[in-house]
């Protein structure tokens, strides 16, 4: 007799199956409504097809689109197979690479026959309706395992080139599957997938855009064109998103960046920002603000060089891991003489700092530290430079040039977890400071690391019991693990804060790092009379100066709080008889602190009101011949409809309040 699988379901039941019988059946035998929602399974803890039969006894979790992270990922996997499909369908003899989910969507990197130019945005309207197609054929996507020579064999013959590139490099000792989309269309995929096309909603996915890739990631092989889609599970969500992309264009800070004349950059200085007097000026209130919060929690603030000798970065570390990120210097005097020779074989090497961390422990080891003058915290305004790739650069986002609020903390091994937990309350201040809600994870230990495992175990747990102590480690902070993800040298604490329209930005990080501290021989002299290592606290609020004032800006889609603000209000004249009682109130105002600027110009208000609100200026004070007179001002505050007219005095009190940083406010 033949002997039943055990099947273990999360309610600690057991289902008994016979061999060969799948999840679906499992979803089957509960009920018609399961077996009609069941998307796919998680067997001992694998996610697998819904139809791949057990293969022993299991634990099952069967996957709904109630579990959106599972249900988005295989959606979104499958989308990218039917975009290949619908393309080959459509232009024979375009050759197919690799199509993953990603965060929103989904792409596909293809190579168009040599008959046609490249795919273009005009191909897309085509793509999608051959999509929905073959969608709404509802063609079975079936499992099958193959040899590597039989992956061989088949992208020759079809004249795939790429894929007979890679199937050729697959180990032959790993197990190798294909999934069949019907009975026609093939791709080599590891999986999973869902029971068929059907189980895609045709309404709930778009083509975005397309560009250029280079197979493999070398832009010294062969172009291809990658397509890039959006695919949720419903429509409704589809166009939620869709909703958020039109309000983050909205927002985009290069837009915003050029209507409020913050910034510019150009090819002239690559990945790096040309900061305008109205951009500057918000970068010098961040800078005040952070300097505040550093002096009173006990940091001191120093400066270190931009440039240093490679055996310094051979002796931390970052030479042999981290080169290839940075701008490198030979340390000799070009022979102009002999063109041959511009450079010597035998220069020694500097590199502009990509970090500040080693410089930090230079300036610690100046001089002999005791145990009581620990924990020693510096700060650092630190500009630093990595080389970034071309296509990685982003406006503020990702630059090769950018300034930290960075700060290092030395101290002993029982001083970490307070060092860390106080951390911890800055970190909230600060970002209460700006109106941010956060969550807070824990990043642990990479597969690649320095260090011994009891280093690790000992610093992942201290950075669990200074959350823990500061009340955080729970669910209204968000506190995760995320395993694998932390730095090669330490765990790591990361910040994340929620935008006003639900997007997530990775920011401020703490690390607790020991390897460091040995690598540099950085030593206190402990309460034995014998010399101790420290531990390093790496730690940044802001993370960079360039993308904290590019996330602000999107934030608050370039209506910064009134502090912040480069001009906090302008003076604008009805009539020219007003000018003088206009210069009048500017000069009141900026003696009272206010960043201020006057529009006397001969146009119109409305032209005036539509310019400065474009520009984002919080308040625009109006003055005709009777606010003159009167020695008021008519106060249109940017978007508001109404305005309303009250004293200049009034005003003065209302714009230095606002204007007046949080933490310098009372109460």
């Amino acid at each position: 007799m033949t002997e039943l699988l055990k099947i273990s379901l999360p309610d600690g039941s057991v289902r008994e199956m016979e061999p060969g019988s799948s999840p679906a059946d499992v979803a089957a035998a509960i009920g018609p409504g399961l077996a009609k929602a069941a998307l796919a399974a998680r067997v001992n803890g694998e996610l697998r097809d819904i139809n791949r039969p057990f293969d022993c006894d299991s634990e099952l979790a069967l996957v709904t689109s109630r579990d959106e992270e599972d249900a988005l990922e295989l959606a979104r996997h499958d989308y990218a197979h039917v975009l290949a499909e619908a393309v080959q369908n459509l232009w024979p003899g375009t050759q197919i690479t690799f199509g993953p989910a990603t965060d929103d969507g989904f792409y596909y990197d293809v190579k168009a026959p040599e008959t046609r130019e490249p795919f273009s945005m005009d191909d897309l309207p085509a793509i999608e309706e051959e999509m929905r197609r073959i969608i709404a054929a509802d063609k079975p996507l079936k499992r099958e395992v193959w040899s590597r020579q039989q992956l061989i064999d088949k992208w020759e013959s079809d004249g795939e080139t790429f894929k007979a590139e890679w199937a050729r490099e697959l180990p032959e000792d790993e197990e190798l599957t294909v999934y069949w989309s019907g009975d026609d269309w093939l791709d080599m995929c590891r999986g999973p997938h869902l029971a068929s096309t059907g189980k895609l909603d045709p309404q709930a996915f778009k083509l975005m855009r397309v560009a250029g890739a280079y197979w493999r990631g070398d832009q010294k092989n062969a172009q291809l064109t990658r397509i890039y889609g959006t695919g949720w599970l419903n429509k409704k969500q589809l166009n939620a998103h869709l909703t958020r992309l039109e309000e983050a264009a909205k927002r985009d800070h290069r837009k915003l960046g050029r209507e409020m004349d913050l910034f510019h950059l150009q090819e002239e200085a690559h990945g790096s920002v040309f900061w305008h007097p109205n951009g500057y000026r918000i970068w010098r209130q961040l800078e005040a603000y952070m300097r505040r919060k550093m002096d009173g929690a006990g940091y001191r603030e120093i400066k270190t060089p931009q440039v240093m000798d490679a055996r310094q970065w051979e002796q931390s570390g970052h030479w042999g891991k981290y080169r290839e990120n940075m701008f490198v210097i030979p340390d000799e005097v070009p022979n102009t003489e002999d063109e041959g020779d511009l450079v010597s074989k035998d220069a020694d090497w500097m590199a502009l700092k990509p970090m500040n961390c080693p410089a930090h422990v230079l300036v610690f080891k100046q001089g002999i530290t005791s145990y009581r003058d620990l924990p020693i915290r510096l700060g650092e305004m630190g500009c630093c430079h990595r080389n970034e790739p071309h296509g990685a650069l982003h406006g503020l986002m990702r630059v090769r040039q950018f300034t930290q609020d960075d700060a290092h903390i030395f101290c002993t091994e029982s001083q970490v977890v307070e060092e860390v937990r106080a951390f911890c309350k800055l970190a909230d201040q600060v970002y209460r400071d700006f109106g941010f809600k956060y969550e807070i994870k824990l990043a642990l230990r990479p597969e690649k690391r320095l260090g011994s495992d009891a280093d690790w175990d000992r610093a992942e747990q201290e950075l669990r019991d200074a959350v823990a102590e500061a009340g955080m480690a729970n669910e209204a902070y968000g506190w995760e693990e995320l395993p694998g993800e932390g730095a090669f040298y330490a765990p790591k604490l990361e910040w994340h804060l929620t935008d006003a329209i639900g997007r997530t930005w990775q920011v401020g990080t703490i690390q607790g790092d020991r390897v460091l501290p040995e690598r540099l021989d950085a030593t206190y002299v402990g309460e034995d009379g014998e010399k101790h290592r420290p531990v390093m606290l790496h730690r940044a609020i802001f993370g960079s100066y360039e993308r904290f004032i590019g996330i602000l800006i999107e934030h608050f889609a370039g209506r910064l709080p009134v502090w912040l603000a480069p001009v906090q209000a302008v003076v604008a004249t009805i009539v020219s008889d007003a000018d003088d009682y206009a210069k009048e109130a500017v000069a009141k105002l900026e003696a009272a602190g206010i960043r201020v600027d006057s529009d006397l110009r001969n146009e119109k208000i409305n032209y005036k009101v539509r310019e400065h609100s474009l520009a984002k200026v919080p308040h625009l004070l109006v003055v005709g011949k009777r606010e003159a007179e009167e020695g008021t001002v008519a106060v249109r505050t940017l978007g508001e409809k109404d305005q309303r007219v009250i004293s200049l005095d009034e005003a003065i009190d209302m714009l230095r309040a606002e204007a007046t940083p949080p933490d310098l406010r009372g109460g």
